[in-house]
C-alpha cells in the first residue's frame, strides 16, 4: 500500500513507549513505581518487591514481548473503536456529499467509498476489481474520493478529474487516467483528456478553480478523522477497509452490507 511515514512512526513511538516502561522497570523498578508507590511497605520492603520484579524479567524477557503484543492489541483495539466512531458520526461526508464524483448505479442500495490516488500502483491494481464490481452489481453506488498525496503529479490529476465532472465524463476519465502507463505530466493529462472526447481547453482552465482544491482539502481533512494514512482505503458501512484486497473480500463486504440494509 502507499503508505505515508506518519502510520510507521506512530506504530514505533507506542512500542518504544511500552518497552522503555518495561525495559525501565526492569532495569530500576523505583524510577517507575515510586518509592511511595505503596506506603504500606517500608523502604526494605519496596527494595526486596523492585529486586524481585527486576529479577523476574530479567529471568523472563518473553514477558517483555508479551507485554508489547497485548499493549498493541490495545492500541489497535482503541483505534478501531475510535475509527468505528468516526466512520458513524461523518457517514453523510463519506456518503453524500453534492460535490463527489460517483460511479456505477448513483441510487444503488450500496455505497463504497473509495479514496485513492493516480500515482498509487495498489490503487491502479483495484481499477479492474472496480469496474468488475459495477459490471456485476447494479445495484452497487461507488463514492470517489479523490486522495492526491503522493507528488504534485497526483495533485494535478486529481483536479483534472474533478474538472471532467463539470463535463459529464469523470468516469471515462477516471478509468483512462488509471490505466494511463506514464506520468501526469501536464501534457499527458491532456492527451489523456482528449482520448476520452474532454474539451482540453475547458479542462486546463477548470483545474484551476479554487472549488476544486477546496475538494481535495476536505477528502484529506476527511481522511485524517477517521484515519486514513494511505491509498487505495475503502469505506463500507462502518468499517474502514486498508489497501488493495481481493475481489471476494470486496464482494463479501458489500453483501453482508447489504444484509444488514435489508
Amino acid at each position: 500500500m502507499a503508505k505515508n511515514k506518519m502510520l510507521k512512526q506512530n506504530g514505533f513511538l507506542r512500542n518504544a513507549a511500552a518497552l522503555a516502561l518495561v525495559v525501565g522497570l526492569a532495569a530500576a523498578p523505583q524510577a517507575v513505581l515510586g518509592q511511595d508507590a505503596n506506603p504500606a511497605f517500608d523502604a526494605r520492603q519496596n527494595e526486596a518487591i523492585e529486586a524481585l520484579v527486576r529479577q523476574y524479567l530479567l529471568d523472563h524477557p518473553e514477558v517483555v514481548v508479551e507485554a508489547l503484543q497485548l499493549y498493541e492489541q490495545r492500541q489497535q483495539a482503541a483505534q478501531a473503536e475510535r475509527q468505528t466512531a468516526a466512520i458513524a458520526e461523518l457517514a453523510d461526508q463519506l456518503n453524500n456529499e453534492a460535490q463527489d464524483p460517483v460511479i456505477g448505479n448513483p441510487a444503488g442500495d450500496v455505497t463504497l467509498v473509495e479514496f485513492f490516488d493516480y500515482r498509487c500502483p495498489y490503487c491502479k491494481q483495484m481499477t479492474d476489481t472496480l469496474e468488475q464490481l459495477i459490471d456485476e452489481d447494479p445495484n452497487l453506488r461507488v463514492v470517489m474520493k479523490e486522495f492526491p498525496i503522493l507528488s504534485k503529479e497526483s495533485v494535478q490529476a486529481a483536479r483534472a478529474a474533478m474538472a471532467a465532472l463539470r463535463q459529464d465524463k469523470y468516469e471515462a476519465f477516471h478509468f483512462a487516467l488509471m490505466e494511463n502507463g506514464g506520468g501526469f505530466s501536464d501534457e499527458e493529462i491532456l492527451a489523456v483528456a482528449d482520448s476520452v472526447g474532454l474539451d482540453t481547453e475547458r479542462l486546463r482552465s477548470e483545474m484551476a478553480d479554487p472549488a476544486i482544491e477546496g475538494v481535495l482539502r476536505n477528502n484529506h481533512a476527511l481522511a485524517e478523522k477517521i484515519g486514513i494514512t494511505g491509498t487505495p482505503a475503502f469505506v463500507i458501512g462502518d468499517a474502514m477497509i486498508p489497501g488493495a484486497v481481493s475481489l471476494d473480500e470486496l464482494r463479501a463486504r458489500i453483501a453482508a452490507a447489504r444484509a444488514k440494509a435489508s
